[in-house]
């Protein structure tokens, strides 16, 4: 990892910079792809499932029969853990609710709002190097609590044409109603425009590679709706010279192993805690199993030395962290100051992993800076609000003239008339 000492505040934007590639970069491929699954449907996702998963299917959708195969292979004890983090989620997101807003503006003018759940949603699941089970419930949970009445789950499969069994047990737990072998590109094409057998859908979530999260984005483009930009997974730690070396150094690696273009990142007041993680991420990186993967990912990350803690929260609240971990003696001071973050984890025994897994909260959340504007997967994510309003006679006595006159203002006349020819009625 690259030391970084007590770099300048016009330094940051470069030491700062997500070792990612631009939109312009691959926007190219990303719409030649919807273009073809558009006009082809199904003959064009078969193709590039083909091209770049390596496999040919016969049938692209999940059957009966291997959703019960698969449950067979999960063992019991992964099935208790998973379904121990499915209590947890639910009873997070559940807590989410809120109750109708009501009121009257005006005495007559009833006014209110209310949420209902978007019906068609699709959910891309990574595959990949890492089969990301733990993200079907992230996703599938809140759905379902929303009460979305469709939800198609998109997976890539691998060389012999399967889905992982723990991506399928935990789909059918959580009560998806259409499994999908088709990851990549092809699959936020196939949930944008709909084929033979992919359902349109009116809003996309899930994180996915760089090549996914401008898919998403591509996606907007054609009238559906996304959670988020949502792409390489990324990690700060602020600490100071009390943390423990060991624990940091595994929170990095933890993140450093989701993919070859993660990044993670410490800001520490002490060098010597930054030597100590340093060393601490050499012998630890040594025993991983996914080591050559962490290793690209480490060298796209920072060790970075500043003076005191205030510009260690300016410096972080610039880059935007999706997870942000604080190992501080003074963690009052970060957990009120910091504005720009997907979620935040506090303290020694608060490891970023928790939140991946089993605390409850999601895990689906803004990367790339988009946290200072987007939120993580929440259950209003799978909710719209819808305002409703009645206004009686009186109420339209008590309002109807102002709205006249500030129709008429706008020159919209038609508008004025609506209240108007009303006015006329009751005045009579």
């Amino acid at each position: 990892m690259q030391i970084i000492d007590n770099p300048s505040k016009d330094q940051w934007s470069s030491i700062l910079k997500r070792p990612t590639q631009t939109v312009n970069d691959i926007e190219g491929t990303v719409n030649a792809v919807f273009e073809d699954v558009k006009n082809n449907g199904d003959d064009a996702i078969k193709k590039y499932t083909s091209k770049f998963d390596g496999v040919v299917l016969e049938s692209q959708e999940v059957t009966h029969k291997e959703i019960q195969e698969a449950i067979g292979n999960v063992p019991n004890k992964l099935q208790n853990a998973i379904k121990l983090a499915k209590h947890n989620i639910e009873a997070f997101h559940a807590a989410q609710k809120t109750s109708k807003v009501a009121l009257e503006t005006s005495k007559g003018v009833q006014c209110w709002q209310e949420k209902r759940p978007i019906q068609k949603v699709g959910l891309y699941i990574p595959g990949g190097t890492a089969p990301l089970f733990s993200t079907v419930l992230m996703l599938t949970i809140p759905a379902n609590i929303a009460g979305c009445k469709e939800i198609v789950l998109c997976t890539p499969p691998n060389k012999e044409g399967k889905i992982a069994a723990e991506i399928m047990y935990a789909a059918h737990l959580c009560g998806v109603t259409k499994i999908i072998k088709v990851g990549g590109i092809q699959a936020i094409a196939g949930l944008t425009f709909g084929t033979e057998t992919i359902p349109q859908v009116y809003k996309i979530f899930g994180p996915g590679n760089q090549y996914v999260t401008v898919a998403k984005q591509i996606a907007t483009k054609h009238g559906v709706a996304i959670d988020m930009p949502a792409g390489p997974s990324e990690l700060l730690v602020v600490a100071d010279k009390q943390a423990n070396a060991a624990y940091i150094a595994s929170d990095l690696l933890s993140q450093a192993e989701h993919g070859v273009d993660s990044q993670v990142i410490l800001v520490s007041t002490s060098k010597t805690l930054i030597d100590n993680v340093s060393n601490e991420v050499e012998n630890q990186l040594n025993a991983l199993p996914r080591k050559a993967i962490a290793e690209k990912a480490i060298a796209n990350s920072k060790l970075i030395y500043v003076e005191n803690d205030d510009v260690a929260l300016k410096l972080i609240n610039e880059y935007g962290p999706e997870h942000f971990i604080i190992c501080t003696t003074n963690e009052s001071f970060y957990v009120e100051g910091i504005n720009n973050a997907g979620s935040i984890f506090i303290g020694d025994y608060t490891p970023e992993s928790a939140g991946d897994y089993a605390s409850g909260t999601n895990h689906t959340l803004p990367t790339n800076g988009f946290c200072k504007a987007y939120s993580g997967v929440n259950l209003d994510s799978f909710l719209k609000n819808m305002t409703f309003q009645k206004i009686s006679k009186e109420g339209l006595l008590n309002i109807g003239e102002s709205i006249e006159l500030m129709a008429e203002a706008e020159g919209l006349h038609a508008h004025k008339n609506a209240v108007t020819i009303r006015l006329k009625d009751l005045k009579k």
